[in-house]
C-alpha cells in the first residue's frame, strides 16, 4: 500500500490547515451525534442511609458501583450507535479529514486504507498530542464532561 498522507506525515501548514478542517467537522459531528449528551448519562443511584451500617454501606456502593459500568455499557453502544449507524456520513467526513481526502470525494477508499492511517496516527506523539490538547481545551471551556 502506497504512503497515507495523514497528520503524523504532513508538512506543519498542512497540519495546521487540517487541524482546523477537523476541528469544525468535530464540532458538527459533536452537535448532531449528541456524543456528549449520551456520554454524560447516568444510572439512579441508591443513597445509604444515615444510619446505615458498614457492610450495609459496602453492599450500597457495591450495587451502584455494578449501576455505574452497566450505565457505561449502555451509554458507549449509544455513542456507537449515533456514530456509526445514525450519523456515518458525518463520522466519514472526520476519518476522510485526517488522512487529507475531500470529505466531497465518494470514491470509497477500502477500510484498510483508514485503519492503517488511523494506526500510524495513534502512534505519533505529536499528532495524539495534539487530540488531547483539543480535549483539554473543550474542557476548560466547559465543553466536555
Amino acid at each position: 500500500m502506497d504512503q497515507i498522507k495523514t497528520l503524523a506525515t504532513c508538512d506543519e501548514i498542512e497540519f495546521l490547515r487540517q487541524t482546523n478542517k477537523i476541528r469544525k467537522a468535530v464540532q458538527h459531528w459533536l452537535t448532531v451525534t449528541e456524543i456528549q449528551k449520551l456520554r454524560s448519562r447516568l444510572p439512579e443511584l441508591e443513597i445509604a442511609p444515615k444510619d446505615a451500617t458498614k457492610e450495609q454501606r459496602e453492599a450500597i456502593a457495591a450495587k451502584n458501583d455494578e449501576l455505574t459500568k452497566k450505565q457505561a455499557l449502555e451509554n458507549l453502544d449509544a455513542m456507537l450507535d449515533a456514530m456509526l449507524e445514525d450519523h456515518p456520513e458525518e463520522t466519514a467526513e472526520i476519518m476522510k479529514l485526517c488522512c487529507f481526502v475531500d470529505p466531497a470525494d465518494k470514491t470509497s477508499h477500502h477500510i484498510s486504507f483508514y485503519m492503517q492511517a488511523f494506526t500510524e496516527m495513534l502512534q505519533d506523539e505529536a499528532v495524539i498530542g495534539f487530540f488531547i490538547s483539543l480535549v483539554n481545551v473543550a474542557k476548560r471551556l466547559g465543553l466536555t464532561a
